[in-house]
């Protein structure tokens, strides 16, 4: 158990918000960026692996995978050009924690991809921005253009020898993007629709290069990890959920917005001591948990603490981090129907489940 006195105030990943601007390079470097990817070259491939292990990382873009198990099966695969990729599509509805990290700290996720860069011996690396943050895709540019100026990208990074740059890609526009094919498909000019897999995009991804992908949370954890020391990180959490996560929480309530809190918080605690309890003191009816494509949860879960083994007991998940939040006045049917707009609207068609619905067919 490792709940935290001062529980609702913590920064670690989120650290850096508000503390400077984008072109502020060495502002950053002052608050102690790039500390983490000077760790990761100078002590090497499988001191990051121990270091993930000992954090717990999962993915942070809904799949909850651990983070070094993903990184570990990369660096085996080093017989060709491989490649990288920062998921910044972030087009889930309610989901909005990765553009916050864009907007205020875009360095350290600059470092968590030049990071994940070096552990699988990739050159090139990109950031797929989705459509709708194409108004950050300069301040990204410049915040890349100044990096490499002060050596943490291009040519032999920091006299290590390791040679590794980023390019930024925009999204088109569609929420099956953020799928890794079909964002991959995008990248080379094709339509946004998924492949067929096998070949997965571990083994045969962008340009048939072996490719990687993260989230950008997970990239932006990484570097903190890495800053920090694992074992401090892992002080944080409850139970095997360990660390600080990063929610998005929306709908009824006062505070609507980006906050960081310890896995282990009741879904209670973070409605009424986070995100400032419900508008005009109404009663919950229901919360959506990471994304429109999460299940719903009624109010007599709210003390469920927020990890991800009790969300699982009850076949609930954190996903992406969003939360949510309906008072007695909102209609569920009409919610269901709001949400079924949005993927009748995004749909590729291209997946049967999707293209044909789901029918439940019952026993004579």
């Amino acid at each position: 158990m490792r709940i935290i006195n001062n529980k609702f105030n913590i920064k670690m990943i989120s650290e850096n918000f508000g503390r400077y601007k984008y072109n502020e390079v060495d502002k950053y470097i002052e608050l102690g960026g790039f500390i983490g990817l000077k760790v990761a070259l100078e002590k090497g491939k499988q001191h990051v692996i121990d270091e993930l292990k000992i954090s717990g990382l999962r993915g942070r873009g809904g799949a909850a995978f651990p983070t070094w198990q993903k990184w570990e099966g990369g660096i085996r695969e080093l017989d060709e050009e491989t490649f990288v990729i920062c998921n910044a599509d972030e087009g889930e509805p309610d989901t909005f924690k990765d553009r916050e990290l864009i907007a205020k700290d875009p360095y350290k996720v600059i470092e968590g991809l030049t990071i994940s860069g070096y552990m699988r011996s990739a050159k090139t690396g990109a950031i797929y921005l989705r459509e709708e943050y194409t108004y950050m895709k300069h301040e990204l540019e410049t915040v890349l253009e100044l990096s490499r100026e002060k050596g943490y990208l291009g040519k032999n990074i920091l006299g290590t020898g390791f040679d590794f740059d980023i390019k930024v890609f925009s999204g088109v526009g569609a929420y099956i993007c953020g799928e890794g094919s079909a964002l991959i498909e995008s990248m080379e000019g094709k339509a946004g629709k998924p492949r067929l897999k096998p070949p997965r995009i571990g083994s045969k991804g962008y340009l048939q290069m072996p490719t990687q992908f993260n989230n950008v949370e997970s990239l932006a954890v990484v570097a903190t990890i890495l800053k920090m020391g694992a074992s401090e990180y892992a002080k944080y959490g409850y139970g095997d959920s360990i660390g600080t996560k990063l929610i998005s929480i929306c709908g009824n309530v006062n505070k609507p917005g980006v906050y960081e809190i310890p896995f282990g918080l009741t879904l209670r605690e973070i409605i009424e001591n986070v995100a400032g309890g419900i508008e005009n003191n109404k009663k919950v009816k229901f919360l959506q948990l990471g994304g429109v494509s999460g299940p719903l949860a009624p109010e007599s879960l709210l003390d469920t603490r927020y990890t991800y083994e009790d969300l699982w007991d009850l076949d609930l998940g954190i996903g992406s981090g969003a939360i949510l939040v309906a008072d007695e006045d909102m209609s569920v049917i009409e919610y269901i129907k709001l949400a079924n707009n949005f993927f009748h609207h995004e749909s590729c068609g291209k997946c049967i489940p999707c293209r044909e619905g789901v029918h439940v067919y019952k026993k004579k």
